[in-house]
Formats: structure tokens, C-alpha cells, sequence
């Protein structure tokens, strides 16, 4: 077996195990709705944490997809930028229209708090899908990947490409996201954890692919013999591998992606990005949709659901990874 045999081994065995500790759609959204004859069609609303994400796409459409079966409509709005000062006043409408329920990914843990209380206050039930607030409380269910052990994973598909260490850089989005913090701190333990690897931080691109690619074309200057970047969103992982491109380190530098949008399976195919951390974001919706339903019919819901993630390679593209791609449009 030779070596890029065994690394594509190696991985295929590490998204295995990863799958089956995470577990999958189907076990996740199992408790569906047998339908909603004769019951009240409830008028929901999807916030986007931004916009045009393949991963709030995705998400969108398993929204959907569980409001039609539960009887119930949904609308769906998103800023073009991740950022609290632009989502503020899209929630602030929504609210004007009286939804019977929001599903919101809050921009950030702390600037995103009031606001959404003042949802409450107007007696709309809250979900938090994706990432949630510093008190949590005022949703009745929150729902998200368990970003943590999906930071990790990405630092053992590392390990698996590189077994005989190096350093290692983490590109984030911007302090304050619930899901990339935890991302960031699941790499960043795994790697100060292993004495083989030196850790060189994280750095943040803002959302922004251009600034991403600067990082990482910065940190190729500085410390040319890096061997591995984790990038914890599907903007951060674009922007790495451009700048990756542009250094013409493909060969040198493994990149591991946190989400499985259009341009990261592309990259993946090019070569340039090695595995990436497939979320389940239609899950994360479908889950959202009936935990709402559930509250308001009075019925008890779940405050806390994690789902399960895959990673994704050459490999297992056409096949097991072939399921947890993000779509594009519904």
C-alpha cells in the first residue's frame, strides 16, 4: 500500500467512526410529524446567519421541506454580511409581521441577545439552528452541529495526511460565533495536545475569502514549511485555498474545510483542499421546524439537539460524502 493509498484509507476509516459516533440524518429528524390534519397551519420565519451560504441553503430547503409536511408556511430572510448590525433590523421586521415562531442562527452570542428576547416578549417562540447566545434560555429548543469534536476531526484528518507533524494554522471567521469558536478551540486543543504538531493560532478572515487568502499567503511568508490549515467555515476554506493556489504550495500544504458547499467540493476535487467537515444543516432545519411545531402546540420540546457531521474526501465523494453535500438551491 502506498502512502496516498494509506492516507485515503486512513481517512475513510476516520469519517467512518466519526459518522457513526455523530450519528445521521435519519436518526436525527426520526420523529417527524405523521401529519397535521385538522390542526392550526402556524406561520414561521427562517433568519439566515447571511445570506447565499450553501450551508443556509441547505438548511432553507429541510425548513421547507418540514413546514410542508407539518402544514405550516415559512418565509425566509438573510443579510448579506454575517453580522449582528445587519441582522438586527431584518429580526426587528420580521417581528413587525407576527410569526408564530422564528428560526434564527444569531450572528452573535452577546450583540444578538436582546433582540431576540424582544421576539419572545411578542410571544413568538424562538429556535436557535446553527449558533446560539450566551443564554439560550429564551429559545425553547436550540440546535447545532457538535462543532467542538468537528474541530477535532479536522486536526485527525491532519494527523492522517501528515503523520509526521509540522505546523499547523488555523483560519477562523471573527471571535464571537458560537459554532467557529468552537470549531477553532476543538482544533486548537487537539493540536497543543500532540507534541508532533506546532500549533500557530488562529486567525480571523471576517467572512471574507479575499482576506482569508491574504492570511494564509502572510503566513506561508512567514512560516513556509506550515503543513496543514484549518479552516472552520466555507468562506475561510475558499479564501485558504486561493492563497494556498497562489503560493503554489498545493502539493505542501493539506487543507481540511469545515462545510461542503459547491466551492469547497470543487476544491476538493481540484486537490487543492484534502477533506472537509460536512455539516448536517438540513437536519439542524428539519429538527428546527418540529421542535417550534412542538412548542407551540403546548408539547414538550427539546432544549438542546447536536447533530452528526461526515468528512468528506476524494475518496468517498461519489459515495458516502456524496449524501452530505450542500445544496445550491432548494
Amino acid at each position: 500500500m502506498n502512502r496516498r493509498t494509506a492516507v485515503g484509507a486512513g481517512l475513510a476509516a476516520l469519517a467512518l467512526a466519526v459518522t457513526a459516533a455523530c450519528g445521521s440524518d435519519d436518526n436525527s429528524s426520526s420523529s417527524s410529524s405523521g401529519g397535521t390534519s385538522g390542526s392550526k397551519s402556524y406561520k414561521l420565519a427562517f433568519i439566515q446567519g447571511v445570506a447565499g451560504d450553501a450551508f443556509y441553503i441547505t438548511m432553507q430547503c429541510g425548513i421547507e421541506a418540514e413546514a410542508k409536511t407539518q402544514g405550516a408556511t415559512v418565509t425566509t430572510q438573510g443579510a448579506q454580511k454575517f453580522d449582528p448590525t445587519l441582522q438586527t433590523p431584518i429580526l426587528q421586521s420580521v417581528i413587525a409581521t407576527k410569526p408564530d415562531a422564528i428560526l434564527i442562527a444569531p450572528t452573535d452570542v452577546s450583540a444578538m441577545q436582546q433582540p431576540i428576547a424582544q421576539a419572545k416578549a411578542q410571544g413568538i417562540k424562538i429556535v436557535l439552528v446553527d449558533t446560539t447566545l450566551n443564554d439560550p434560555s429564551v429559545a425553547v429548543s436550540a440546535i447545532s452541529s457538535d462543532n467542538a469534536a468537528g474541530g477535532k476531526a479536522a486536526f485527525d484528518a491532519i494527523k492522517q495526511l501528515v503523520p509526521g507533524g509540522g505546523k499547523v494554522l488555523g483560519v477562523g471567521v471573527q471571535p464571537g460565533i458560537s459554532t467557529t469558536d468552537a470549531r477553532d478551540k476543538g482544533f486548537a486543543d487537539a493540536a497543543k495536545a500532540d507534541s508532533s504538531f506546532t500549533y500557530l493560532g488562529v486567525q480571523y478572515s471576517q467572512n471574507d475569502p479575499a482576506k482569508a487568502a491574504s492570511i494564509v499567503s502572510a503566513a506561508l511568508q512567514k512560516d513556509p514549511d506550515i503543513v496543514g490549515v484549518f479552516a472552520s467555515n466555507l468562506f475561510s476554506a475558499e479564501g485558504a485555498a486561493t492563497g494556498i493556489r497562489q503560493a503554489g504550495k498545493q502539493d505542501k500544504v493539506k487543507v481540511i474545510g469545515f462545510d461542503a458547499g459547491p466551492d469547497q467540493i470543487k476544491a476538493l476535487e481540484d486537490g487543492t483542499v484534502q477533506a472537509l467537515i460536512a455539516q448536517q444543516p438540513g437536519t439542524i432545519g428539519i429538527d428546527g421546524v418540529q421542535q417550534a411545531i412542538k412548542a407551540l402546540k403546548g408539547e414538550a420540546t427539546t432544549t438542546n439537539i447536536q447533530t452528526g457531521f461526515t468528512i468528506i474526501t476524494k475518496d468517498n465523494l461519489d459515495s458516502t460524502g456524496k449524501d452530505a453535500t450542500y445544496k445550491a438551491s432548494c
